[in-house]
């Protein structure tokens, strides 16, 4: 009976050992949870800065547009107050007409 007691001891672990695996198990966990909330954290301080950027870059863009429209509206009514081809033409034909010809 003695025998069979140490051979049954044998295959029964040990429960400090077990809390101790259990305890390094829980730590290494532990960290791991760290590491994930700080990487989590970094990358959503990233994201908020790219965002941050890019709304400024449609603001810069916005500006940039409004200059355009602006400038495009001067020069279209810039357009309109001058003279169209036909009409230079024409005047160039009458003043033909009506200068005196030189062999006279």
């Amino acid at each position: 009976m003695a025998g069979e007691q140490g051979n049954y001891q044998d295959y029964m672990p040990d429960p400090n050992m077990k809390i101790r695996d259990l305890e390094e198990k829980q730590r290494y966990l532990k960290n791991q949870l760290l590491l994930v909330g700080r990487n989590l954290i970094d990358i959503k301080e990233k994201s908020m800065r790219d965002v941050i950027e890019i709304k400024k870059e449609i603001e810069n863009m916005k500006d940039d547009m409004e200059r355009v429209n602006s400038l495009l509206s001067i020069v279209s009514e810039e357009f309109q107050k001058l003279a169209r081809k036909d009409d230079v033409e024409l005047l160039a034909k009458q003043l033909r007409m009506l200068r005196p010809s030189a062999k006279i």
